[in-house]
């Protein structure tokens, strides 16, 4: 559930509260193995064998937790972040430092320097994906194909956001409508809307599942074979994520969806970071610099918490 929390908001991934509770690897290990063999075995030993070969009951807990986590959590999280930004990304401010040192954590051989230059590269690319521009448009179904494609990928990353590579995408606010949409459709039993909002659902699902089998395997195979160096860029990418929650943004450049009807929806395109007295100055509100703290207080100590009480069978 708390991955699934994490992965509603543009900025903050999934993958690294996977990391710090002790399950990443298992994860990338359980999901590689879905794939031809499964097919063998289910056809030669049945569903019971196959089921086991790739840790099902393992990934089905996952999964449903995830589910009914963004289900129940995307209008909540959705409004926080459009009426109490500053606390909400100082919280996430704070769960992504302890999230460096935790991860930082796992090298078993010390910042060697080839994983400085992975924790350096990392960082760098991360970075770079923070201050990209979003590309702006209505969504097309093979479009939102590649968008789950990407999105997942990066989602299974900790420290960059698939929500936020939706954001970039300029699939996020789509594909989070969806999502409310769909379940509003089946409160109110309008067909019209299920069928429109379950149809990107769908080809965003199979774009998902598509880009999770791919890249697990190749993520797997880096944790068996460099896994100091694949630890150091990850890390990296959780430093350079931490422009993107900055609590302190001002938007420079917004793009107005669906302009002139009821759906209409101002978007931040182009934001750049500032100090809490300059943001204060540029939007005349008030910085909650003093609530802002405790919030990355907050956020440092659930995932310390976290970390202490996970599995130490899982972290192994």
């Amino acid at each position: 559930m708390a991955m699934g929390a994490a992965d509603v908001v543009p900025g903050v991934s999934g993958g690294t509260i996977a990391f710090i509770t002790g399950i990443y690897e298992e994860l990338l290990e359980s999901i590689s193995r879905i794939g031809p063999k499964t097919i063998s075995t289910l056809r030669k030993e049945g569903i019971s064998a196959a089921w086991k070969q790739v840790n099902g009951p393992f990934l089905l807990n996952l999964i449903l937790g995830i589910i009914v986590s963004i289900a129940s959590l995307a209008f909540a999280i959705t409004y926080l972040l459009e009426n109490h930004p500053i606390p909400v990304w100082a919280f996430f401010f704070g769960l992504i430092i302890a999230s460096i040192i935790l991860v930082a954590k796992k090298l078993k051989k010390g910042f060697t320097a080839l994983n400085i230059f992975g924790l350096i590269a990392g960082t760098v690319v991360a970075y770079f994906i923070t201050i990209a521009t979003a590309i702006t448009g209505d969504l097309s179904l093979p479009y939102v194909f590649l968008c789950g494609m990407l999105a997942i990928t990066v989602m299974i990353l900790p420290g960059i956001s698939g929500s936020f590579i939706l954001l970039l995408l300029g699939a996020y606010s789509g594909v989070l409508g969806s999502i409310n949409d769909f379940f509003s459709s089946l409160k109110s039993s309008d067909m019209t809307l299920m069928l429109s909002s379950g149809s990107i659902l769908g080809v965003f699902a199979l774009g998902c599942i598509t880009g999770l089998l791919s890249f697990s395997k190749v993520l797997n195979w880096m944790f068996k074979h460099a896994h100091d160096l694949t630890i150091s860029i990850l890390t990296g990418f959780l430093i350079g994520s931490l422009n993107k929650v900055w609590p302190w943004k001002i938007t420079d450049e917004v793009f107005i969806k669906h302009e002139g009807t009821p759906k209409e929806e101002i978007v931040p395109l182009v934001q750049h970071n500032s100090v809490p007295s300059d943001w204060a100055m540029s939007t005349n509100l008030d910085p909650q610099v003093g609530f802002a703290l405790a919030m990355i207080v907050l956020g440092f100590l659930l995932i310390m918490v976290i970390e202490r009480f996970a599995p130490k069978t899982a972290q192994s």
